[in-house]
């Protein structure tokens, strides 16, 4: 995707709908909503061929894929995703005081898997025509290589050892390290979901997700094989906080000419790697507010700048002390700056869900879940308001 092209849509995946935001000459403006009534938990644009996605959360039918190809003029349902039979997994449940993850179930308990939810896309590279990966949860990586009229889930990373091993074969023969997301609780389970799929602008046989609640994941081989890629991360309520797998990354994205350089804003912090998430470091600013959060975006010209939207953690789940406030770093996490400039900063209690935040160039846009969109277009420096009376919303992405 180029770095430095100026935005001229924005998707917004909301809790009633899709909705497209138009630039024009007299600004933004925002198109009649499309799937009127149904959520949207994700919409994007496809930039290979221009193909819009809306993921759809029926409460009746279930999760639905939409795609148009003339602009958000007129969409239409495509192949459902579905599990194949005999796909188990081993069910882990909320948590209580006193639960131990770090001690696994001595007699696992199975459940066989149905999609809940179509929690995000991605698209390969200019050189892979039609291949899209879609994470869901409970915890599948599903991937089409004919531009989402089939697809097909990723055994390899089904069957982990991770998590409990080949349940096709038999049962688990290692203990199940994945964990349960509250973001599916609405579905009522607590069951893992993918939620972040990076593709490597260089090599589009190499892969990173993020797992909420395992961690992050690693392919070089086209999804043949998995590893593990959470050194350095911080899970401040496991037993052990170093712990291999069990983390909870909120979002991941990284810097489109240096991707080398990951970010996640984590449920324990903000984490950035330099070397391609091989490490992390945590370089969260609890003082000034930077700690917890959702969603992260990262500039597409230098791997060291990225922007955050804080938040309370635990129950309140709300802009910190009334004021929302964006967070941006230019030096890899060291320092961070609060761009407050257009910004409600009194009795204000938005929240932007994990995919709700984009940027492309020195655009920024970013929705809230009491149904506020908020752009900049200066790197957050100042922004303006361009709607206070949409739905929540549950994702942003410029097309």
């Amino acid at each position: 995707m180029p770095t430095d092209r100026k935005a001229t849509m924005i998707l917004l995946g909301t809790r009633k709908g899709t909705v497209i935001v138009d630039r024009g000459a007299d600004g933004w403006r925002p198109r009649a909503i499309e799937h009127a009534g149904i959520p949207v938990c994700f919409a994007m644009r496809d930039a290979r061929d221009g193909t819009l996605w809306a993921n759809l959360d029926h409460g009746h039918w279930g999760p639905k894929l939409s795609r148009s190809r003339d602009g958000g003029v007129s969409w239409h349902d495509v192949s459902t995703l579905k599990y194949p039979a005999g796909a188990r997994y081993i069910v882990k449940y909320m948590p209580t005081p006193d639960f131990d993850p770090a001690a696994p179930a001595a007699r696992p308990e199975y459940k066989g898997a149905i999609v809940y939810k179509i929690w995000c896309l991605a698209a390969g590279n200019a050189d892979q025509p039609g291949r899209l990966y879609a994470g869901t949860i409970p915890g599948g990586l599903f991937v089409s290589d004919d531009g989402g009229d089939s697809w097909a889930l990723n055994r390899p990373l089904w069957n982990h050892d991770s998590r409990g091993g080949d349940l096709f074969a038999g049962d688990a023969t290692h203990a199940n390290r994945w964990f349960g997301t509250p973001a599916s609780v609405d579905y009522g389970v607590f069951e893992p979901g993918i939620h972040s799929i990076v593709v490597d602008p260089r090599d589009g046989t190499h892969l990173l997700l993020a797992a909420s609640s395992a961690g992050v994941l690693e392919t070089r081989d086209g999804g043949l094989s998995w590893s593990g890629r959470n050194a350095g991360m911080l899970n401040d309520y496991l037993p052990d906080p170093r712990a291999d797998w069990g983390h909870d990354p909120h979002c991941m994205a990284a810097c489109a000419t240096q991707p080398d350089h990951v970010w996640q804003q984590n449920h324990c912090g903000v984490f950035h790697s330099a070397d391609g998430a091989r490490s992390w470091s945590r370089v969260s600013q609890p003082d000034a507010g930077v700690h917890f959060g959702f969603p992260v975006a990262v500039d597409a010209r230098d791997g060291r700048c990225a922007w955050v939207v804080p938040a309370h953690s635990g129950a309140q789940r709300t802009a910190i002390d009334g004021g929302v406030f964006v967070a941006r770093t230019e030096d890899g996490g060291r320092s961070w700056t609060a761009l407050r400039r257009g910004l409600p900063q009194r009795h204000a209690y938005d929240v932007v869900l994990r995919h709700g935040f984009d940027a492309c160039g020195d655009c920024l846009c970013f929705g809230s879940s009491t149904g506020n969109v908020y752009l900049s277009e200066d790197r957050g420096d100042s922004w303006s308001c361009l709607g206070q009376h949409f739905p929540p919303i549950y994702s942003v992405r410029f097309g």
